[in-house]
């Protein structure tokens, strides 16, 4: 029994005096509570894999960014685009408020306007989807600035993939090829059969003979509807989509993010894809795909970080996607091969569709003539 007295005792001598404390005790709590939280970071980081990595560039800047290019330490760049890569050309983006998409549907008398690429409501009621596709059907646009530059990589060995949203082509319409691509929310370039049974595969140039004539594309074989390979709300993502990801984001040495509200998963997740170490620009004309939350109250991401006391690799340029794309090609002394692409390409497009428009409207000359030649047999 006097030996536990005695342990007591010692415990409570070896206790701090809590009431005898001064008043510097709450500093020594934050101090306390700063050690915890950086420990609950560490933990974090270590268990996510959101510890921060090496800071690559020397200032947060678009000029920071074209050193780093110039550097001959970025080899492979990754583009995210999304639909503000080709309002230029034409194409309204989905979300702008008055001039989107999805704000001027009011004419096809939708439920909401997302149903127009729900792909139940497609199967019950496919005629707003065909008369859209009529006003947007690739072929009718011209590529952007931008969409140049993504090629200009490409040609100067820098780009490793280009990831779009956008199902108007225009990638491949500047030049890239299918290898160069994941478009992830499908193409115009083929379609199929709906019909799971069946899934015949049509061209691009059936859809559109379709499309123009107003006709509902039905397959030949099963009588199905035919849908272009665009990707529906309610339907999966390629499955190249998921292969290529897995091999390229972990490689990328430079992500540059365009014309996207990075909204729509999974390809907004992307970002998150690559190392730790590498550099994210943004060109847009507004900060997107910031952290939640959850994420930015510990410190540590989960998305991009523009403005935080720890941002050390994410680079916001808000302007248009054409604009920014010229700013960073000024600063690599790309500016004038820019400029002269961009002239040269538009003005082969517009000698192709000269050509075309005069085929065309000598084959219709011909069949008017032909036309009154049997008129004039009969009488």
């Amino acid at each position: 029994m006097s030996e536990e007295v005695s342990k007591r005792a010692e415990e409570e001598a070896d206790t701090p005096d809590l009431e005898g404390q001064s008043d510097d005790s709450s500093d020594e709590g934050d101090a306390s509570g700063d050690t915890e939280m950086d420990f609950l970071r560490s933990l974090f980081s270590r268990t996510l894999g959101l510890s921060p990595g090496e800071k690559v560039l020397d200032e947060l800047t678009l000029d920071a960014v074209a050193r780093y290019i110039l550097s001959g330490k970025c080899k492979n760049i990754i583009c995210m685009v999304g639909a503000g890569i080709s309002t230029s050309a034409g194409i309204p983006d989905f979300r702008s408020p008055g001039t989107g998409l999805y704000a001027n549907l009011q004419k096809y008398s939708l439920p909401y306007p997302e149903a127009i690429f729900q792909i139940d409501y497609f199967k019950k009621h496919p005629e707003p989807f065909f008369a859209l596709a009529r006003e947007l059907y690739p072929g009718q646009f011209k590529p952007t600035v931008c969409h140049y530059f993504m090629k200009m990589l490409k040609d100067k060995g820098l780009l490793t993939r280009c990831y779009s949203q956008n199902i108007d082509t225009l990638e491949r319409v500047a030049g890239l090829e299918g290898e160069d691509l994941i478009e992830a929310h499908g193409t115009f370039h083929t379609s199929h059969c709906v019909s799971f049974l069946c899934r015949k595969e049509y061209s691009m140039d059936w859809m559109k003979n379709k499309i123009f004539s107003e006709d509902i594309p039905k397959c030949d074989s099963c009588g199905s509807l035919v849908k272009p390979d665009i990707v529906f709300f309610g339907e999966n993502l390629p499955a190249r989509f998921f292969a290529t990801m897995k091999m390229d984001f972990p490689r990328c040495d430079l992500l540059i993010i365009m014309g996207t509200s990075l909204q729509v998963q999974p390809f907004a997740s992307l970002v998150n894809r690559v190392s730790n170490s590498c550099p994210r620009l943004l060109i847009n004309m507004e900060k997107t795909g910031q952290s939640e939350f959850g994420m930015g109250l510990f410190g540590f991401g989960g998305g991009m970080d523009f403005d935080s006391d720890k941002a050390y690799r994410d680079v916001a340029h808000l302007s248009t996607c054409d604009d920014g794309c010229m700013a960073l090609a000024e600063l690599l002394g790309w500016k004038a091969e820019l400029d002269e692409m961009v002239k040269r390409e538009h003005a082969l497009i517009d000698s192709k569709d000269a050509k075309k428009k005069d085929k065309e409207a000598n084959q219709s000359s011909r069949s008017t003539g032909a036309e009154a030649g049997k008129s004039d047999k009969t009488e």
